[in-house]
């Protein structure tokens, strides 16, 4: 038997045409026809629902009688009133209520499980647990009453300051914890920087292929996106003047190119920051990944060269610790940063202090640059030991290029096979893969998957999920 998670009366109607009684009786029957309440449930007891919305005891009595008249409650002594067990109520036709189709999970994503080959998720079965859960008991016995204050929306300050140290060394950006802005995921960043720095009608440059919520949440926002095409040195710059050389914004993923892993070559990210000083335009660095190269020392960041102030640097904490934080922040130029902060006081709420003091202090001790460390040398070992299973099955049917970084290999279909198509068939049999197809616009899509490889623990396992992808061929 579960407790019911909170209580389904809202404020009553005094207003209705119904008495009180009843308005309580249809809100009960109609949270356990839905499913809100189910079988087993306990319900509050008549006292507390009668200090809890002000009635007489009786009015409360009256409803629940009459929800036990009809089967849909029954009372257990001292054990409370629940939902009667093995009850399947069924919805009348008139109170049936549509799915919500929001926060849909994207295709080879699932919210429940880790799915051999899901894109986006850092090595789970590795993450330091039981230093977490330490660090994590000694902040929440640390806390103040202040500490249960609002949060900032701009984020904790001590959480800011071990940002801006750690860019400093890590990725070579010298910035002030007041520039670095806490957000609840690359979202969230995007969505802040559209409102301080963008109009409707806009022009901003994506890569192509490139990362398809960017594009999604621009166009929703009505931003006009101009794909720009990719090739071995990253965004092609030349293209992107050609097409649209008075677009206000680019967003670029420098370090490892989403989703073909390729870095931004110097002269074209010199050329990038010239364009943006000449046409007081902004970029989006996304440094998702940035920290795990395998081929040499991960790249400076874009926005180290940044002499102008033109680059506003993305960064996360999903794929170096994990996504269910829903911790990221934003490095906006010091004359944005006013301005940044009247947006966030307008559109943010502020993240969880706890949670946001719990990964400060992971910082602080030390594990959190050690744990990138130890990602850094697991991931290139599992990198190789994923392309050699696949090879070793998979090497008739496609090619599997060698990226400089990143977290995941790129598969390119040999003939005219549909990527879209095996992606399907993969994700009916329990494995994920995104289809290149679904990150490209317009041109000539090339057939290949895009296929996680930071869960694959050893060539032996890449093997025997090869054999099942051979079937589906």
């Amino acid at each position: 038997m579960t407790v019911a998670k909170a209580s389904p009366i809202s404020p009553l109607d005094p207003a209705a045409a119904s008495p009180f009684y009843r308005q309580i009786y249809d809100r009960f029957r109609n949270a356990i026809a839905s499913g809100v309440l189910k079988p087993g449930d306990r319900i509050p007891s008549a006292r507390a629902l009668t200090r809890e919305l002000g009635l007489a005891r009786g009015t409360i009595e009256a409803a629940y009688s009459l929800l036990a008249a009809e089967g849909y409650i029954v009372a257990r002594g001292q054990a409370g009133t629940i939902v009667t067990p093995d009850l399947k109520p069924r919805m009348p036709a008139s109170g049936a209520l549509p799915e919500p189709r929001g926060n849909a999970a994207a295709p080879g994503t699932r919210f429940d499980a880790v799915l051999p080959f899901q894109m986006g998720l850092p090595a789970l079965d590795v993450f330091p647990r039981k230093i977490w859960a330490r660090v994590a008991a000694r902040t929440v016995r640390a806390m103040q009453p202040s500490d249960m204050n609002h949060p900032s929306a701009s984020g904790l300050h001590e959480l800011r300051t071990e940002i801006a140290a750690y860019l400093q060394v890590s990725r070579g950006i010298n910035c002030a914890p007041s520039q670095v802005f806490i957000t609840s995921g690359y979202r969230h960043t995007l969505e802040l920087v559209t409102y301080a720095l963008l109009k409707p009608g806009d022009k901003v440059w994506l890569e192509n292929p490139g990362y398809p919520p960017t594009r999604e949440l621009l166009g929703k926002m009505n931003i006009a996106t101009v794909p720009v095409r990719v090739d071995d040195a990253g965004i092609v710059v030349a293209d992107a003047l050609r097409s649209a050389p008075r677009a206000r914004a680019a967003v670029v993923t420098p370090a490892h190119q989403s989703p073909l892993c390729v870095s931004l070559s110097l002269p074209r990210r010199l050329a990038l920051l010239d364009w943006a000083t000449r046409n007081d335009a902004w970029i989006v660095e996304d440094d998702y990944d940035g920290e795990y190269r395998y081929v040499s020392r991960p790249l400076p960041a874009l926005k180290s060269l940044d002499r102008d102030g033109r680059v506003l640097y993305a960064g996360t904490f999903s794929k170096v610790l994990f996504p269910a934080l829903r911790l990221a922040y934003l490095v906006v130029p010091p004359a944005l940063v006013e301005r940044f902060g009247q947006i966030v006081d307008a559109f943010s709420g502020g993240g969880p202090n706890l949670t946001q003091a719990i990964v400060t202090a992971f910082i602080k001790e030390g594990h959190f640059a050690r744990h990138i460390q130890r990602m850094r040398k697991l991931y290139a070992q599992r990198r190789e030991a994923a392309a050699a299973g696949l090879a070793g099955v998979l090497g008739k049917h496609m090619q599997i290029e060698a990226q400089p970084g990143g977290m995941h290999l790129v598969l390119r279909l040999n003939g005219r096979r549909s990527d879209r198509r095996l992606a399907a068939r993969m994700e009916e049999q329990g494995m994920s893969a995104h289809a290149l197809t679904d990150w490209t616009v317009k041109g000539d899509a090339v057939s290949a998957l895009l296929v996680g490889f930071t869960n694959i623990d050893s060539e032996c396992a890449a093997e025997q999920l090869a054999t099942r992808i051979l079937k589906l061929l």
